[in-house]
């Protein structure tokens, strides 16, 4: 186990621990009060992962105990099959398994393999039915559904169609009917996908909005087909999950088994018609819901956000043999280490992270730019230094870090442009109404320097933006650096409109990070303060405010 000297405000974790601890022991007591000895009262366990992100094997995984950053070997695809198998041997007749989307992009396999490694993987777990994410339209229409057709279980979205014909991508839900129980599974992917992914990602398909058929669903679901208790299985983000459990278009739904910001919900957020877990992220967690049911109705509940853990949970040996068969074609690829590094690289943290700051730094002293950009991803496991003080930086922690290789972009914009985008860029993470939040986490940039006021009022969070140590001048003009994102239109540089002189340059971002490493490696890449909010605790974890929930 691995801890970084990197400190943080304990008043910031202190006080949701206290009150997670609370709801948790009202929790579970209340499931004891309402339980019943009752033969009548039946067990009904859901097991969900999410956001797997192309991560097969074990992994570093980040973690916050006592007040300090931790890495523990965590995960491991073949591992959670194993928690599968015991769990659903202790429940046979009523359990449950799913999947919340974004299984095949965030890798190197997955890349390489345009997903289709993860069609024999999938088929031979114990998987009911999975959803699809955000990221599944990654290869394009036509590759996502031969993958997702290789898995061999049920598809479910409710608002995925396709061009072509208007009909629906795949059926909107699924019902299971367990120890006499019926339940009910209706999904929704995000509808802003066209524009959170490059655009040409999700040609021929159209996403539209939760509340065009929720309604409907909900009154089929319980009206027409007689379920018992209902979960919408979301891939729309913690904000807005936690929205929609508070309005009245979900209710008769009983739970959100949401998916998307890699969230580790530990106890179920209740909410004022529902209430919403998320399982963390990289296949380190598996969520475990436990149910009481008598006469269709929930008399008890219990909830663990289960650690993957290698020791506890050895890799089952059948899967294991599956995936290291996918993976054996490209091992060599992975595997190559282009680098080092001597401090811990990691992406957590909303704000700002060291992992970022280097892929900035390299984009801006390969392009020359002023300012180079980097969208804001909470992606890649952790790369931690061993007991010699340094960590080899393979090709496949590339793909981990930048999951789609697109080539350099640089443009030229005003002063005023970037303050007017940077407002938009804050505003996408600490909008005060959750439904202006996507994502979830802060542009990275190199060469500029940022201090905001996230909770100030939309359009009014700038304090300060400084750019080569000099405060920006509205009226000048400062040469950017970022990726191409494919379908966008030619002078758009990550979100920001209008830039002028655009130019799509002749090396991939990739390339940029492999020459990098190389010639000022071994890196140290650390938090240096060049983005800050001013009135949030340092650092910040997540963009959920007001509610009872920390990440650790």
């Amino acid at each position: 186990m691995m801890k970084s000297k990197l400190k943080f405000s304990p008043k910031y974790i202190l006080l949701p621990l206290i009150l997670l601890s609370i709801g948790f022991l009202g929790s579970c007591q209340s499931g004891e009060n309402q339980s019943n000895s009752d033969q009548e009262v039946e067990k009904i366990t859901i097991l969900q992962t999410a956001d797997i992100h192309g991560q097969l094997l074990p992994h570093q995984e980040f973690f916050i105990e006592n007040d300090e950053f931790v890495f523990k070997v965590r995960g491991g695809i073949a591992n959670i099959q194993t928690i599968f198998k015991q769990i659903k041997a202790e429940n046979p007749e009523g359990t449950i398994i799913l999947d919340g989307g974004d299984m095949i992009q965030g890798s190197a396999i997955a890349a390489l393999s345009k997903g289709e490694a993860f069609g024999p993987i999938v088929a031979a777990m114990e998987y009911d039915f999975l959803i699809p994410g955000n990221w599944e339209v990654v290869y394009g229409n036509t590759q996502m559904q031969a993958v997702l057709k290789a898995y061999n279980k049920p598809l479910i979205a409710a608002n995925m169609y396709e061009d072509a014909t208007g009909e629906m991508l795949f059926k909107p839900y699924i019902i299971k009917e367990v120890k006499g129980v019926k339940l009910g599974f209706l999904s929704y992917n995000d509808p802003e996908i066209p524009i959170r992914q490059n655009p040409s990602f999700s040609e021929g398909l159209t996403f539209k909005s939760i509340e065009d058929n929720l309604q409907a669903m909900i009154k089929e679901m319980k009206e027409e087909k007689g379920v018992d208790i209902l979960f919408l299985v979301t891939h729309i983000g913690i904000s807005k999950q936690v929205h929609l459990a508070d309005q009245e278009i979900v209710k008769g739904v009983d739970f959100i088994l949401g998916n998307d910001t890699h969230e580790r919900i530990r106890v179920p957020l209740k909410r004022k018609y529902a209430q919403v877990v998320e399982p963390g992220a990289f296949a380190s967690f598996v969520g475990r819901l436990d149910l009481e049911v008598k006469d269709g109705k929930i008399v008890g509940q219990s909830y663990e956000l289960i650690d993957v853990d290698p020791k506890v949970y050895p890799a089952d040996p059948d899967l294991d043999k599956i995936v290291q068969e996918q993976l054996a074609p490209y091992n060599a690829t992975i595997n190559r280490v282009i680098g080092h590094t001597n401090t811990a690289l990691f992406r957590y943290l909303v704000v700002e992270n060291a992992m970022d700051n280097m892929i900035t730094d390299a984009v801006r002293w390969k392009t020359g730019a002023d300012i180079a950009i980097s969208n804001g991803f909470r992606f890649s496991t952790p790369i931690v230094p061993d007991e010699t003080g340094k960590a080899a930086i393979t090709y496949g922690d590339v793909w981990n870090m930048i999951p789609v290789n697109e080539k350099a972009k640089t443009g030229v914009a005003s002063g005023q442009q970037i303050k007017d985008w940077m407002e938009k860029e804050l505003n996408n993470v600490f909008a005060e109404n959750p439904l202006e939040r996507f994502g979830g986490w802060l542009v990275r940039f190199s060469g500029m320097e940022l201090t905001f006021n996230a909770n100030a009022p939309k359009g009014n969070r700038v304090v300060s933006i400084s750019v080569g140590g000099k405060p920006l001048d509205l009226k000048k003009e400062y040469t950017l650096a970022a990726c191409l994102r494919t379908g966008e239109p030619m002078d758009v540089i990550c979100r920001m409109p209008n830039v002028k002189n655009p130019k799509v340059l002749d090396f991939t971002v990739h390339d940029i990070i492999e020459q990098y490493l190389k010639k000022k490696g071994p890196v140290s890449p650390k938090i240096d303060g060049r983005a800050k909010a001013l009135d949030l605790p340092s650092p910040v974890l997540s963009q959920l405010p007001n509610v009872d929930y920390t990440f650790k």
